[in-house]
């Protein structure tokens, strides 16, 4: 990639004269300028694509030597194996890791595999089949690593466990990837508890192993509570899980701040994710989680000043960020609203909906700071003061269509978008008819 990058620098040779008739002379300057802007822009293109494809490999595969902790602490890569190839237990089959959640690239598989699938010669119900799938790096958002004799050594995680699903082309659970989108059907809860070895987890929230599971099996498929480690409060008030839904990870340029919450801006999530929910090995920092009231497990642990040599972590952030940049929302699909509807649809949002008023288009955010305190939206103030916030974003809303898994809201507390569009109608007393909610939702559908 580099070498390519450097090649693109090289700016083609311009001709100093040309002649016309009879020895006429063109400035040289004149001549050389739309020369060189061409070569400008083809290198800038090269360079962006460079730094494109690099983000991508970053998000799919890097695991910023997360393994020490997956694997080397936790063992779950034993798991995997099972006790039959080495590890323990029964191993995961890829039909309970598709059970689970988790999706296979059908672009990483070879013809003679896929061949084999489809005819049924290939065991979905065997530990050996999974391993077969990670040394095809096909899983996505795990990567194995292995022996020079073939078996499991350790095991990472990438952002792409999350934050990417596939289409189901070939089978559930298995296609095309759709980086971005948020695998609303993995259960990282039940996919931890697999580990044999709990203890790096039950020492960090200081709660014995049956208590860790418990909270861990609350999150069920599309949720993760990545405030736990930090703040320790597992559970709402009224006794629900605390965990929030999965976020999707395109449509965001332009957006300010990250999170439900607006913890940071998106470089500052991506670094608090790989240091301290993937436990990736790298250097972070932020006073704020030095606060052994609001966050005692955090400050327990020195979460706020975490330092690596060498750090694996850091020097990814900028191409990761410029990728997800690049993840465009996706267009909802034929026939999924009714267009005319969303039009009047449209012309509510904008006007007597007042929903313009803060999720400005194009990005369907505030351009700024985009943060109201929880009255203002007239929801409960939870796990807005879990964040050094202490307020809720304005969520972006294109692509609203492909987050309909597991509700809306941070928490997933409306189960569709018509019960969001009903509690602004009752928070704002906007007196919206039926019909006009109706359309309302029509328009929500369309927005990409």
């Amino acid at each position: 990639m580099k070498r390519a990058v450097l090649k693109s620098l090289r700016f083609l040779p311009v001709a100093a004269v040309l002649m016309l008739a009879g020895s006429v002379l063109l400035n040289v300057s004149a001549v050389s300028k739309p020369h060189a802007d061409r070569g400008t822009k083809a290198a800038r293109s090269t360079f962006e694509q460079g730094l494109f494809r690099q983000g991508r490999h970053v998000f799919r595969q890097a695991t910023f030597g997360d393994q020490a902790f997956w694997g080397g602490a936790l063992r779950l890569h034993e798991a995997i194996e099972g006790s039959k190839l080495g590890g323990v237990g029964p191993g995961l089959s890829p039909k309970a890791a598709l059970g689970a959640g988790l999706k296979v690239d059908a672009a990483a598989l070879p013809p003679a595999v896929v061949k084999a699938i489809k005819k049924g010669k290939v065991d979905l119900n065997s530990p050996k089949t999974t391993l077969a799938l990670l040394k095809l790096n096909a899983v996505v958002g795990v990567r194995g690593f292995f022996n020079r004799k073939g078996t499991l050594r350790t095991v990472g995680l990438t952002c792409a466990v999350c934050h990417s699903t596939v289409d189901d082309s070939f089978a559930k659970g298995i296609g095309r990837r759709l980086d971005g989108w948020a695998n609303r059907d993995l259960n990282v809860g039940a996919v931890i508890s697999l580990a044999p070895n709990l203890k790096p987890v039950t020492d960090l929230l200081g709660a014995d192993e049956a208590t860790v599971k418990k909270v861990l099996a609350s999150w069920g498929p599309g949720k993760f509570d990545a405030k736990l480690f930090i703040d320790g409060k597992a559970f709402t008030p009224d006794g629900k899980s605390a965990a929030t839904l999965i976020p999707s990870a395109y449509g965001l340029d332009g957006v300010d701040l990250a999170t439900y919450t607006g913890f940071g801006s998106m470089t500052y999530w991506n670094a608090f994710v790989a240091n301290l929910e993937l436990h990736g090995q790298g250097n972070f920092f932020d006073t704020r989680l030095n606060d052994p009231v609001k966050y005692p497990v955090g400050t327990r642990a020195g979460f706020f000043n975490v330092r690596h040599s060498p750090d694996l972590i850091t020097s990814k952030l900028g191409a990761l960020h410029y990728y997800q940049l690049g993840l465009k929302p996706p267009a909802p699909p034929r026939g999924s609203y009714r267009r005319a509807a969303a039009r009047r649809g449209k012309a509510i949002f904008d006007g007597r909906g007042k929903c313009a008023g803060c999720h400005v288009a194009p990005t369907f955010s505030e351009p700024g700071n985009n943060l109201h305190k929880p009255a203002e939206i007239c929801t409960d103030s939870f796990d807005a003061e879990r964040s050094p916030t202490g307020k809720y974003r304005t969520t972006p809303l294109r692509g609203l269509w492909a987050r309909a898994k597991g509700g809306f809201f941070h928490d997933g507390r409306f189960a569709t978008l018509g019960a969001v569009v009903d509690h602004y109608n009752s928070c704002f007393g906007l007196g919206l008819s039926n019909r006009d909610r109706s359309d309302l939702v029509q328009y929500l559908k369309s927005i990409h």
